[in-house]
């Protein structure tokens, strides 16, 4: 073989192997070189998960599904997507123009109506077929006491954050709400009606969010109840004061109290959420009979000052506790014949049979302390706490709160005796038909007539006398006559 032969047939070998170097070269750059196209006919998905806020919050998502084993879901709660109008994220202008939006700017462009969706049973909410671009992301309705997560812009695709060399069309959003609870107690154990005070304690969540905007109490008392003033604090302890903190404001025409914090006392309730409770005590006094129902309102947030009680996105209203006032019915008749009442008749109550027997601590009930019966022979004294419920509580039997009345007779109707002791009493009711006493009286030495005395008994006893002492007088002369004859 010829050399130029050799070295045409090594030319077109070498030609053949840097070929096909080029195409495995082109093959490989191909399949590494990023996609960096956003498909144009694709739709994307949004995936919005709901849970309660934890007490200590992960990284910020990056669209990928996140494990949530631990969180609580919150079903209920309604998302509204919108499309921000001008933003070509098939541009990088379209990508920089977003990256410059706040969620305030977005608002005033976006396109409506938008699509709505409720989180179900495990919090998740799907929009699907969605077509690409820049959306704002709205909390419009949420629970009762549950503070709304703040709106926020997302972009569908994102790129994908696991492979950073493509795009993702199907985001996974975790929005997390700050719940507040509340709850609301009632201590009556030892209060009579305008006697001792009620003092109602509501006890409050601070919402874990960054910023609270908003943060009132309203406490609307019934019109039974006297507002007598009010107290607040935070149960760790954390130092507030008002007016600096909060203020007060009891408003008499509608007999409500509210507690409304400051810009400067909510900084402290969002630097000790988690930490501490909002503690709010409200002292009252009744001024009427009756069961009496109490609850109280609470704000956790400014959206919520705008919403009625019991409507979605309002504020959280506590379980009603209640309070229980009665009366007792004393009537005072005659023991031999009881149809005859008695007028008169002068009463005071004790809340034990040893204070009773010493006249010791009498209850002073609406200003008094003795209860007189009137013609009718009866004498109502209303306000008294039942006896088999306290605290907001039914009680039983043997309960050391289970309050016993006992009755005691410091002046007897005219012509008849005093009670000899004191009559234990329950009261269970505040209809005066329901809890009353009948209480007998004896006349004057049990009905027996004492030998009377006075003018026509003086003169019977004189004119005895003047008998006797004449049939002395006589006797005595007889026996001078005899002994005058004898010794003759």
């Amino acid at each position: 073989m010829s050399k130029p032969t050799r070295r045409r047939r090594s030319a077109a070998a070498l030609a053949l192997v840097g070929a096909i170097a080029a195409v495995l070269a082109f093959g490989s750059a191909a399949h590494a070189a990023p996609v960096v196209d956003i498909d144009p006919d694709a739709t994307a998905t949004l995936n919005v998960h709901k849970f309660v806020q934890p007490e200590r919050t992960g990284s910020p998502g990056d669209g990928r599904p996140e494990d949530t084993s631990g969180l609580t879901p919150l079903a209920d709660v309604e998302f509204t997507v919108e499309r921000v109008a001008g933003i070509d994220l098939r541009t990088n202008e379209g990508w920089q123009e977003a990256a410059r939006l706040s969620a305030d700017d977005a608002a005033a462009r976006v396109e409506r109506p938008g699509r709505t969706a409720v989180t179900d049973a495990a919090g998740d909410a799907v929009f699907d077929a969605l077509p690409l671009g820049l959306y704002l992301v709205t909390e419009t309705r949420a629970p009762a006491g549950v503070t709304r997560a703040a709106p926020f812009l997302v972009t569908l695709p994102l790129t994908d954050a696991e492979r950073r060399d493509t795009w993702r069309y199907d985001v996974h959003v975790y929005p997390k709400n700050a719940v507040t609870g509340a709850e609301k107690s009632v201590t009556d154990g030892s209060a009579v009606v305008e006697g001792d005070d009620i003092v109602y304690t509501i006890e409050a969540d601070i919402p874990r969010v960054e910023i609270i905007d908003g943060y009132k109490v309203v406490d609307t008392l019934d019109d039974r109840l006297a507002h007598v003033g009010t107290t607040v604090e935070l149960t760790d302890g954390t130092a507030i004061a008002q007016p600096e903190d909060y203020t007060v404001h009891f408003d008499a025409a509608g007999n409500a109290v509210t507690v409304e914090f400051t810009e400067a006392g909510r900084a402290v309730l969002a630097a000790r959420a988690g930490e501490a409770r909002v503690l709010v005590t409200v002292t009252a006094r009744a001024t009427a009979t009756g069961v009496i129902e109490n609850e109280a309102v609470v704000y956790p947030n400014r959206p919520s000052f705008d919403v009625r009680p019991g409507e979605p996105g309002g504020p959280i209203v506590t379980p009603p506790v209640t309070t229980k006032w009665g009366a007792l019915v004393v009537e005072k008749v005659d023991a031999v014949d009881p149809a005859r009442t008695l007028a008169g008749a002068v009463f005071r109550l004790h809340l034990s049979e040893d204070d009773a027997r010493a006249g010791r601590d009498p209850l002073v009930v609406r200003g008094a302390d003795q209860f007189t019966t009137g013609d009718d022979g009866r004498v109502i004294i209303e306000g008294l706490r039942y006896s088999d419920f306290a605290d907001g509580e039914q009680l039983d039997p043997g309960d050391p709160r289970w309050r016993s009345y006992w009755l005691v007779e410091t002046r007897a109707p005219a012509g008849y005796e005093l009670l000899a002791a004191p009559v234990r009493v329950e009261v269970t009711s505040h209809d005066p038909t329901v809890v009353s006493i009948t209480v007998a009286n004896a006349p004057h030495d049990a009905g027996f007539r004492l030998p009377a005395t006075g003018l026509a008994g003086t003169a019977a006893i004189i004119a005895g006398g003047v008998l006797l002492f004449g049939g002395a007088l006589a006797l005595a002369i007889a026996r001078r006559r005899r002994r005058r004859r004898m010794s003759a």
